[in-house]
């Protein structure tokens, strides 16, 4: 009769296991690993591995791909004592996943070691309330909710671009929202800005978006910087937050906050408008093209006219911002495919979608071969850093 015991021991011959001792430095060095536990929701209640994403046994072959979407990552799993982390692997490795490891011990060998131990988090019942769409969807569910709540998204702009992104960004549920915008609210911003209101005009524009905010979900932390980014500041700023959100109007600008990305490993979601067009996409380093791929230099001074100059239709950053939006949300939940490599353009005369494919260039003065940007550049002005759309 077929053995269990002997069933197990013929997968752990050809598994490849993994000390908790080792994991642990490749955390510390954070290594480029994908980590998964697949035991149950009560176990994980209990405690886990900071970084751990819970996928639990039953569902694991049915959930990998949103942790592991490319299917070429190193995935390291680990059960209680590595029985049921060994099952899993052979599992996944029948699916075609070939850098599978199992964690020798299990979590039981990593807290013996006196290794870090996070607890689980839980909603609260008004949150359960207010995000239940989000509890029902499985791709979400509360570990995603959980996520949404912990995500620290910073906003280049609190204008056309930043005023939807930020609006749905916090009924979402993100935890904390960074908004940089050094400009007052102008009557003329009303057509678009639905950030701001009349009896706002003259205040800081970080001001009125945080008012706007609070009314929406007073939970959301709302973090204001009511000056100009540049060189001096931004790699600063953008070091604790999660996601960037360029929603800037201004070419300077925009190599400024895609060059500080690139160097601090941040995805930025991109959007631009004009007139009656807009764009959206994600330059996220090392996996994808970044600006200056798409365009190596800023363009000469006068060549490129501001929304002010040119106009923008009033609906327009409506349907960009709720792209950037979805966009962060993906890229913090790890679900569907982020518009990396692929650019979304949006006509509203015609109202048509189009995706076109970009790549990498190797020749690309930021991320290429041989690189020759290496600090931040201010830019000349040639449109107003004030102007975000």
């Amino acid at each position: 009769m077929p053995n269990f015991s002997d069933h197990l021991s013929a997968l752990r011959a050809n598994t490849d296991e993994v000390s908790a001792e080792e994991i642990h430095a490749r955390l510390d060095r954070r290594d480029d690993l994908v980590l998964v536990d697949v035991r149950e929701r009560d176990e994980w209640d209990n405690g886990f591995i900071p970084g751990a994403n819970l996928l639990g046994r039953g569902h694991l072959e049915s959930r990998i791909a949103n942790v592991a979407p490319r299917g070429d990552e190193e995935i390291v799993l680990y059960c209680a004592s590595g029985n049921r982390s060994v099952l899993a692997a052979a599992g996944l490795g029948a699916m075609g996943y070939q850098r599978v490891r199992s964690m020798a011990g299990g979590f039981t060998a990593w807290a013996r070691q006196g290794f870090p131990v996070a607890t689980r988090k839980s909603l609260t019942q008004s949150q359960i309330a207010r995000y239940s769409r989000h509890l029902t969807m499985p791709e979400v569910g509360e570990e995603g909710q959980l996520k949404l709540l912990d995500a620290k998204v910073l906003l280049i702009g609190a204008g056309g671009l930043g005023s939807p992104t930020a609006m749905y960004l916090a009924a979402a549920g993100i935890g904390t929202i960074g908004i940089v915008d050094g400009d007052t609210v102008d009557m003329s911003n009303l057509q678009r800005q639905l950030l701001h209101t009349e009896d706002r005009v003259g205040v800081l524009k970080v001001d009125s978006a945080q008012q706007t905010i609070a009314g929406i979900n007073s939970e959301v932390k709302v973090h204001k910087y009511p000056f100009r980014i540049d060189s001096s500041n931004t790699l600063a700023l953008f070091k604790d937050y999660d996601v960037i959100i360029d929603g800037c109007d201004n070419f300077p600008t925009r190599f400024l906050v895609n060059d500080a990305c690139y160097m601090l490993n941040k995805p930025n979601v991109h959007g631009s408008i004009f007139r009656f067009e807009g764009q959206v996409t994600v330059f996220k380093p090392n996996e994808g093209p970044c600006y200056r791929c798409l365009y190596p230099e800023p363009p000469p001074p006068g060549m490129a006219p501001s929304c002010a100059e040119a106009g923008v239709l009033g609906v327009l950053p409506g349907i960009i911002g709720v792209a950037q939006a979805i966009e962060a949300i993906k890229v913090i939940l790890g679900i569907g495919e982020p518009l990396v490599g692929r650019l979304v353009t949006f006509d509203a005369l015609a109202m048509t979608f189009r995706t076109l494919k970009t790549r990498r260039d190797h020749e690309c003065p930021l991320c290429g071969t041989h690189p020759t940007v290496t600090g931040l550049i201010d830019y000349e002005h040639f449109c107003s850093m004030n102007a975000h759309g």
